[in-house]
């Protein structure tokens, strides 16, 4: 099911296990002007969901913004066989099938959705994404945002194991990726002179409102700010 956001942009949720806690990925949809769809992150889309994916626009492109969403890749590229297939530096490698990269964005994106790497995480390699009519932010696993009212071994995993201190917050594994300090602030600091009220995670729950004074909380939370 399609959960329309604003009037160009939509999210699909989908389940997703990880040592038996529940993260969810969430799949989001852009239309851009020209009616082409950007598909953010890929998903087991039953036929059903193709439909309503091209209801809203003609799919233009397929993205994964890191080297660790590649659960359903190879599914989002069979159903969609004829679209370029955009990814991280080395994503290729870890899909065994083509894929171009994210920087520099296609043409057709200009003005509307802008894309900024995450230095400094060689082993992650996470690209955020700026939806700019929406004002929203699209981010993989660089913060999480569970309900509060989780399970009680999800809610156990993701504080004691996870290292989540509240949501949003960003996992003591991605900090433990972060391989050189000064590029990641360099590229936070240059992802947060964006404009941007919501935000898309890859797990969780959309952040509506204050997404930009969240996110900074959470990185401060994470030592990063």
């Amino acid at each position: 099911m399609m959960k329309e956001l604003s009037g160009d942009l939509w999210v699909m949720r989908y389940p997703l296990k990880i040592l038996g806690t529940s993260h969810g990925r969430t799949v989001t949809v852009i239309r851009l002007s020209s009616g082409k769809l950007v598909i953010h992150s890929m998903a087991p889309f039953s036929p059903d969901d193709l439909d309503a994916i091209r209801r809203v626009g003609e799919p233009g492109w397929l993205v994964e913004a890191m080297l660790l969403h590649d659960t359903f890749a190879k599914s989002g590229r069979e159903l969609f066989p004829q679209l370029p297939f955009l990814g991280p530096p080395g994503f290729d490698k870890v899909v065994g099938f083509h894929t171009s990269s994210l920087l520099p964005t296609p043409p057709e994106w200009d003005q509307e959705l802008k894309v900024i790497r995450l230095k400094g995480a060689p082993k992650l390699e996470e690209h955020a994404f700026l939806h700019v009519p929406s004002r929203t932010l699209i981010v993989a696993d660089l913060v999480f945002n569970f309900p509060p009212d989780e399970g009680p071994w999800n809610h156990l995993f993701h504080r004691h194991v996870a290292g989540l201190k509240r949501y949003p917050g960003m996992s003591r594994i991605f900090r433990w990726c972060i391989a050189h300090q000064a590029a990641f602030r360099e590229s936070v600091a240059e992802l947060m002179s964006w404009d941007f009220d919501r935000i898309i995670p890859g797990h969780g729950c959309v952040i509506e409102t204050e997404g930009k004074a969240k996110l900074a909380r959470a990185l401060g939370d994470a030592g990063l700010v």
